[in-house]
């Protein structure tokens, strides 16, 4: 697969920059990262706080052939388990995979994930894939509860952009493997929290429930303490720390 590579300075964020960006014919998939995002972002109304030149924040842009609407998920399940599976290697870690869209080593957020897709009919036209990842940050002044670095994991500073060759030499090999039921059965195997019970809260309020499955359509499956299935869309619930 063809890939192109551009380097941006400073841009209000690469999911957008990626989404007015025109490829050539033969350009199969483009990647835009940036030392700095104005309006980095993450699910909803969330922010993604990265210091300036320390962490990795990009966007990649892929055309998928005969992935049907229904089976976009599929896109977020392969980038969350090329994250999952090039930190563990890296970092010598236990990694997980949160729901819907971020990356955990143990209870630690180190990196998330936002993807949007454009659809032509019943199939994908094209998805942009926005990826932060905390590299070299020492100290996080969000009120994010958790974040940690590769650097914090690690104890020494990293090349970002070898990281990012990287990333994107795991991902251009999960895309020429593509197969559904593999992508499935690997992102549920590394699920967080996949083992007993824990604290979750939605609209009723605070509960505890275990983990059954992601479906194939993105909704989480939880059961709870007395036994009944809960199946959640993004942001109808969300984890108690």
């Amino acid at each position: 697969m063809e890939c192109k590579i551009i380097h941006l300075e400073e841009t209000d964020s690469t999911n957008d920059f990626l989404r007015g960006y025109t490829p050539v014919d033969d350009e199969e998939m483009t990647v835009a990262w940036t030392e700095f995002q104005r309006k980095g972002r993450g699910q909803g109304t969330n922010h993604w706080e990265s210091e300036v030149g320390k962490n990795l924040t990009f966007s990649i842009l892929i055309h998928p052939k005969d992935v049907l609407a229904h089976d976009q998920y599929i896109i977020s399940m392969a980038i969350a388990e090329t994250m999952r599976r090039y930190l563990s290697r890296v970092l010598e870690e236990e990694v997980y995979i949160k729901w819907p869209n971020d990356i955990y080593v143990g209870d630690l957020k180190i990196g998330g994930i936002l993807i949007e897709n454009r659809l032509s009919g019943a199939l994908i036209r094209d998805c942009v894939i926005g990826i932060g990842l905390n590299v070299n940050q020492q100290v996080f002044v969000s009120e994010a509860p958790n974040p940690v670095s590769m650097l914090q994991v690690s104890g020494h500073e990293w090349d970002r952009e070898e990281v990012l060759h990287d990333l994107l030499s795991e991902f251009l090999w999960q895309m020429d493997h593509f197969r559904l039921d593999k992508i499935r059965e690997k992102y549920r195997r590394h699920l967080y929290r996949k083992e007993g019970f824990y604290p979750y809260k939605d609209s009723q309020g605070n509960f505890e429930a275990e983990l059954v499955t992601v479906e194939d359509d993105g909704h989480l499956v939880l059961r709870d303490t007395e036994g009944s299935l809960r199946r959640y869309a993004f942001k109808e619930v969300a984890f108690v720390f």
